[in-house]
């Protein structure tokens, strides 16, 4: 199978799960022609040089638990197939190692772009395909914007009450912190006034 296959193929596939097809319970797509000019204003990068190569899905560690490969969901943000997107686990999945954003031949950063379907995810309201990872991801930013640092505890503070999982890790936690790990109080920066500005508060 030649390249263009491979792609026209992964593409089809994108298509068909992200459509519902063959799944007569879900909605017809409703694309939204504003979706891409939207991530590329927030993100400040254009993501319409991505001709679909593929390098970003095939260097990236963590297709094997993605529903919408990389590339795929590139295809999708410029398609305009916002809901799917949003809803999407992938863009909760994503580690943001770069590997993506190094490979690509047209310096299109998906690892950044993964970052604003995140923020407006959490903007908008919609509902987190992976809500733990989202809760973290909230409660690490709640706390970089509460002192401009990260303090670990009470980042895993903010994320038990988010989750309500007590003692999940707990075992992990007292670990870490008998051995210094974790510190019992925070250091922040001075000026935190302008850190509540730059940094939107998320609350779901």
């Amino acid at each position: 199978m030649t390249n263009a296959e491979e792609t026209a193929s992964m593409e089809s596939a994108a298509g068909e799960k992200a459509s519902g097809v063959g799944d007569d319970s879900r909605s017809a797509i409703s694309p939204d022609p504003s979706f891409l000019g939207q991530v590329e204003e927030i993100g400040e990068e254009r993501l319409t040089p991505c001709f679909q190569c593929v390098k970003c899905s095939g260097g990236c560690p963590l297709t094997f638990a993605m529903d919408v490969l990389p590339h795929q969901l590139v295809r999708m943000v410029q398609m305009g197939l916002k809901q799917e997107v949003l809803k999407s686990s992938t863009i909760w999945l994503c580690a943001g190692c770069e590997t993506c954003s190094t490979r690509c031949p047209n310096g299109v950063s998906i690892a950044h772009l993964m970052d604003v379907l995140r923020q407006i995810a959490l903007t908008e309201g919609v509902e987190p395909a992976e809500p733990e990872v989202a809760g973290f991801h909230t409660a690490f930013l709640d706390e970089i914007r509460a002192g401009g640092r990260l303090h670990e505890m009470g980042m895993v503070r903010r994320y038990k009450f988010r989750t309500r999982k007590w003692m999940k890790d707990a075992g992990l936690g007292w670990r870490m912190f008998s051995r210094g790990k974790l510190k019992l109080l925070p250091v922040r920066i001075r000026d935190r006034e302008w850190l509540k500005k730059v940094i939107p508060r998320f609350r779901r």
